[in-house]
């Protein structure tokens, strides 16, 4: 019995490193073609050589460095849109292309043109807002940005906005359906609480948006630790308190509807850093992101059991204030106006499920998987 048992394991170590072989040499060929001219300095720039990738065999069953067996659901694979068109995936040079983007932007803005990639290049095709109707949405920095154009796009769709900000603008203020919240300051747990006491309702969706960026280059010559600490407290730590308070003050619905949406980037994406910061650089922000995604995911996990999804989402490069000094690459990188960032935004938070689809880090801008 022993001896049936130990040949059973070697075959089974057999078999997924030959999967893991390959898997490796598809790899190698395909991110070969992605890595051989990176945009390092761009906030949305270019694909990393997953070192440590899971590895995609031929029945869809991943192995992971550890030989570990995980059965995975094909989440993500070709879209049809209302109007019957095919949505096509094959510009993603992975190993799995049908899950996951690529990290190197201008060509994934390319490959989707060249493509004529529906999803990326028209979101009006296959977004439809109507599930926003009623619904009461809370959303952090709502007063400016992606938040402002968040706001705007659920004004009109017909949902009840409670836009949260530490001070409003002309804009936010001018929207006919909602209700403002000031002085709310995320990297301080009494003033979320004392803020949400003017919320009377339970929300069915939560956009954690607010953010920051420290816009000087970071390298080890330009360290600057309290800017990096102020990004995590806000980045990081900041959409937790949100939750936190909400949860605690029973503002979340419960009745399995509730949907948190974590405004995060690709720029958390570990995987990616080396081939959109070759050089390293930009430590606070890069770290920022990483946290939150970490953190966000395993508020998925202690919320799937209360039925509350809650999915990672990276907005894709929009043409804002903060994205300004960039913008002489963004026609190469496919930067959009942000009323079609926050469109893009709502069409994956249409699809969110507690049971089916989150905790997953997605790129509103093709709909695919980014790599932790």
């Amino acid at each position: 019995t022993h001896f049936k048992k130990l040949r059973h394991l070697k075959e089974m170590l057999s078999s997924s490193l030959n999967s893991i072989t390959r898997a490796a040499s598809l790899s190698r060929t395909s991110f070969a073609s992605c890595s051989s001219s990176p945009s390092s300095r761009s906030p949305s720039s270019s694909p990393s050589l997953i070192k440590s990738a899971l590895l995609c065999s031929s029945n869809k069953t991943l192995f992971s460095s550890g030989f570990g067996k995980i059965k995975t659901d094909k989440i993500v694979q070709e879209r049809t849109n209302r109007r019957g068109n095919k949505l096509s995936t094959s510009s993603m040079t992975t190993a799995d292309g049908n899950k996951y983007t690529i990290a190197d932007q201008p060509l994934r803005f390319a490959n989707g043109k060249k493509e004529n990639n529906t999803r990326m290049l028209d979101i009006d095709a296959v977004y439809d807002g109507s599930f926003l109707q009623g619904k009461r949405v809370l959303v952090t920095g709502a007063n400016r940005g992606i938040g402002l154009a968040l706001a705007k796009e659920l004004n009109n769709k017909g949902a009840f906005i409670l836009g949260t900000c530490r001070k409003t603008s002309e804009e936010l203020s001018a929207l006919s359906n909602a209700q403002i919240i000031e002085n709310c300051e995320i990297t301080d747990e009494n003033s979320i609480v004392d803020a949400f006491k003017q919320i009377t309702e339970p929300v069915d969706i939560v956009i954690n948006n607010a953010g920051y960026f420290y816009e000087p280059l970071e390298t080890l010559d330009s360290m600057n630790f309290e800017e990096e600490m102020k990004m995590i407290d806000i980045c990081a730590l900041g959409p937790l308190r949100v939750v936190k308070v909400l949860r605690d003050m029973k503002l979340l619905k419960t009745d399995g509807t509730c949907k948190i949406a974590m405004i995060t980037s690709q720029g958390g994406s570990i995987s990616w850093r080396e081939v959109q910061n070759p050089d390293g650089h930009d430590y606070g922000h890069h770290m920022s992101k990483a946290a939150a995604n970490m953190g966000s995911k395993l508020l998925a996990q202690e919320l799937k059991k209360e039925k509350i999804a809650v999915q990672i989402l990276h907005p894709g490069f929009n043409k804002t204030g903060m994205t300004k000094k960039y913008e002489k690459i963004w026609e190469i990188e496919g930067a959009v106006d942000a009323s079609v960032g926050a469109k893009r935004v709502m069409h994956e938070i249409s699809l969110m499920d507690a049971e089916k689809y989150s905790g997953l880090f997605i790129n509103c801008e093709d709909g695919l998987q980014i790599p932790w």
